[in-house]
């Protein structure tokens, strides 16, 4: 079951803190916004190690796909720009419960792989062949964890983790899985900023489903998917803290007004 905006509830950022950091120098600030492409050469250096998305030929280092070159260190990586999610164990992700069967439910994450949560790998106390709908039903979207993918990418995803829930109402929201680094921003500052300015609590899944919950939904959903669309550009704090403003200046008086008390 797929669409890009749907009802449901959020409460707060939850990213594993492994994919969300940011470069911390200005030049590593620049060289992460570099876009590359396959057979690109990012540097001709044995001193440099490649990492994911780079190989070694000689002294060079190359890039095996479309993405922005990252530079940490004595490593140089390659984010794809666009794809599928590519699952990895304590990953938080937002997912939607597509089946019901007599011991497990089928998880949509978004990856090209199917997702299962079985009953042993859910908070609640699940009785032996009870209805599994009372429980989680076609539909649902939850917050939940991987917590297995086999050699033949094979996955399960969990509920046991004090972060994971069942989410109620609010918009549901996607982008670019390897665009979640920049929604969150150096130090959480992008995603606060938008939390902020909207007064909308939001969780930010790794898998790129971002869950939206507050008064004004759609002026932060709109935000967040524009740190997407122009994730590459220079100066996308300043230009999301702009179109905040100017979206919000939008809303009737009387919404502005609450949304500054």
């Amino acid at each position: 079951m797929t669409h890009s905006i749907t009802k449901t509830k959020v409460e707060d950022t939850a990213v594993n803190p492994k994919t969300v950091a940011e470069p911390k120098a200005a030049g590593e600030e620049k060289e992460a916004m570099k876009i590359v492409y396959p057979g690109f050469e990012l540097v001709d250096s044995m001193d440099v190690l490649p990492g994911a998305g780079a190989f070694r030929e000689g002294s060079k280092v190359f890039s095996k796909i479309l993405g922005i070159a990252k530079t940490r260190g004595s490593v140089v990586s390659v984010t794809p720009l666009s794809g599928v999610y590519n699952p990895q164990v304590r990953d938080y992700v937002v997912g939607e419960v597509t089946d019901v069967g007599f011991s497990n439910w089928s998880v949509d994450i978004g990856g090209p792989y199917d997702s299962v949560m079985s009953t042993n790998d859910v908070r609640e106390f699940v009785e032996r062949n009870g209805d599994l709908t009372k429980y989680y039903a076609i539909g649902d979207v939850i917050m939940c964890v991987v917590t297995g993918v086999t050699p033949t990418k094979f996955i399960n995803v969990g509920t046991k983790d004090p972060k994971a829930r069942k989410l109620i109402g609010g918009l549901l929201a996607h982008i670019t899985p390897s665009k979640v680094p920049r929604l969150i921003g150096k130090q959480g500052s992008m995603i606060g900023m938008i939390k902020d300015k909207t007064k909308c609590f939001i969780t930010v899944g790794q898998n790129g489903r971002i869950w939206i919950k507050g008064d004004f939904e759609t002026v932060a959903a709109k935000a967040i998917k524009k740190v997407d669309e122009w994730s590459t550009q220079s100066g996308l704090t300043d230009k999301i803290d702009a179109l905040l403003d100017t979206e919000i200046k939008k809303l009737p008086k009387k919404s502005q007004g609450d949304i500054n008390e």
